[in-house]
């Protein structure tokens, strides 16, 4: 929480327990049917959305974005600028243990690239994307 801006009931990311500079880090959702989106995404088959899936991803990246960047990036948000080739294979459902790994791809200045994979219980992915975001001063800053 120190390195994400996020809070309840955006924060989509419970821990992140594998981190390799530079390189990447493994995320993990705890999926519950506690989450605000399951009262309306679908009431009587919850699934999580595959935009919020995405946005786990995004989270984990922005650690590892934070994390490697080291001080200079403290205090930063990091902004989605592209996502591509975002597929959806497996639904999420209340009780999966969602792992989100990312990976840099390139890295210029403040704009990183990432391929990120949301898996769930016995390596099945979830979803994949590649993405691109802007590491920036929050406004006003």
């Amino acid at each position: 929480m120190a390195l994400l801006p996020h809070r309840f009931p955006m924060l989509l990311v419970d821990r992140v327990v594998d981190f390799v500079p530079d390189k990447r880090a493994r995320g993990i959702k705890a999926v519950t049917i506690n989450e605000p989106f399951f009262q309306g995404h679908f009431p009587q088959r919850p699934i999580m959305p595959g935009v919020l899936i995405v946005e786990a991803l995004a989270q984990t990246a922005g650690v590892l974005a934070i994390k490697s960047l080291g001080d200079e990036a403290l205090g930063k948000l990091v902004y989605f600028m592209v996502i591509e080739n975002a597929k959806f294979r497996q639904p999420v459902e209340p009780g999966c243990l969602l792992n989100l790994d990312v990976e840099f791809v390139q890295r210029r200045s403040r704009v990183c690239k990432f391929n990120g994979v949301a898996s769930i219980v016995g390596g099945k992915v979830a979803a994949e994307c590649s993405f691109t975001a802007m590491i920036a001063d929050p406004p006003g800053a």
